[in-house]
């Protein structure tokens, strides 16, 4: 570096942590120490803003104190806790995980980058935090605060999405970690990302970096950091059968290898266009269930509104058809065979203990409002 001139490095670490002093969110997990509850809160806040995971963590921490606790508990408990945070497979990875430890490790965590990037979910990101944020090792965090601080600041062109983008930030952010204080560091980077240099209306003009700020010296804020032309979301459509007899309600439990596997939900009929909520077409659908008419005694009750749920390469649309039948209906032989993979539940099964799809709780959640299952 020639005499006089800035080293933006070190004056980046010392900004940030300056800023961190004053700004830092309190958070149950900060200061934490017990690998198995940072693990825990990275699990969760995967994918997930700190607003919406914060009362998982703390729901997750109530009823599973320790990491054996997370092992001993059925899988279908674990789910039905973290319904509503969606990309389930962080759930069901986080209870291998657990059992993993708990079995083969007796209970001890692992301690050192490496080990901890083995276990099952966890990702560079993810393992980064935990070593740092546990045991004060020099690994430095990349996520999508951590990519638009740096990019920003660094005046960093390369589109954040492209495979090129993980090893120059990940470069970038490990010459710039402060490696006698990797913890606090990297918790400064975060959350300087997720509360002041925002995606939309940064706090530029009480920003004590933007002096050296190359996007702000620039005029280019808004269009750091850069992104590839996303790809078009393929669009699904379900129409669900919501069929009760008396105190009971029809699901199946899906074994597909999707997002979605493990998870309940009702019959189900995936149609090539958009699920109507016209009745009388809808009654003609349900001769796929109930080829020729219903049967006696089975009513259609009523055809939800259409629900959308926007995945990460999917749009999901759904109608919900309400079906009365007759008591003893599900244990009828044609019933039973058509349906063979279902099951009937109670309606306060279906709401304390069984997990169920994000779009298929906020059907129950509003029918709750009005006409509760009986």
């Amino acid at each position: 570096m020639k005499p006089g001139q800035i080293n933006k490095t070190l004056l980046f670490r010392e900004q940030l942590l300056a800023w961190f002093a004053q700004h830092h969110r309190p958070l149950p997990w900060k200061g934490e120490k017990d690998p198995y509850k940072i693990w825990l809160s990275e699990i969760i806040l995967q994918q997930t803003r700190v607003e919406q995971g914060l009362p998982y963590y703390r729901r997750f921490v109530e009823h599973f104190p320790t990491i054996e606790h997370l092992a001993r508990a059925p899988e279908d408990q674990v789910l039905k806790l973290w319904q509503g945070l969606g990309y389930y497979a962080r759930a069901r990875n986080m209870h291998a995980t657990a059992k993993h430890i708990a079995n083969e490790r007796d209970g001890v965590f692992p301690n050192d980058f490496e080990s901890i990037r083995s276990l099952k979910g966890v990702g560079d990101y993810t393992a980064a935090a935990i070593a740092s944020f546990a045991f004060n090792l020099p690994h430095a965090v990349v996520d999508g605060n951590v990519y638009r601080v740096l990019a920003r600041y660094f005046g960093v062109e390369t589109p954040v999405d492209t495979p090129a983008a993980k090893k120059e930030f990940t470069t970038l952010a490990q010459s710039v970690l402060d490696t006698e204080r990797p913890g606090d560091f990297n918790q400064a980077i975060m959350d300087f990302g997720a509360t002041h240099c925002k995606p939309q209306q940064p706090e530029c003009a009480n920003c004590n970096l933007r002096q050296h700020c190359e996007a702000y010296l620039g005029g280019r804020i808004e269009s750091l950091p850069r992104k590839s032309k996303s790809k078009e979301k393929k669009e699904r459509f379900f129409l669900y059968f919501v069929m009760r007899s008396g105190n009971q309600v029809l699901v199946r439990k899906r074994t597909e290898k999707d997002i979605w596997k493990n998870l309940y939900e009702f019959p189900l009929l995936e149609t090539d266009t958009f699920p109507t909520d016209n009745r009388e077409v809808v009654k003609k659908l349900l001769d796929h269930f109930f080829p020729g008419a219903l049967p006696a005694g089975c009513q259609v009750l009523s055809v939800s509104k259409p629900y959308r749920q926007t995945l990460t390469h999917r749009l999901v649309n759904a109608v919900f058809c309400e079906l009365g039948c007759p008591a003893g209906f599900f244990t009828s032989v044609p019933v039973s065979e058509r349906f063979e993979q279902c099951t009937p539940v109670s309606a306060a099964e279906l709401e304390k203990n069984i997990a169920v799809p994000r779009i298929i709780d906020w059907y129950l959640q509003e029918k709750a409002l009005t006409l509760r299952l009986i």
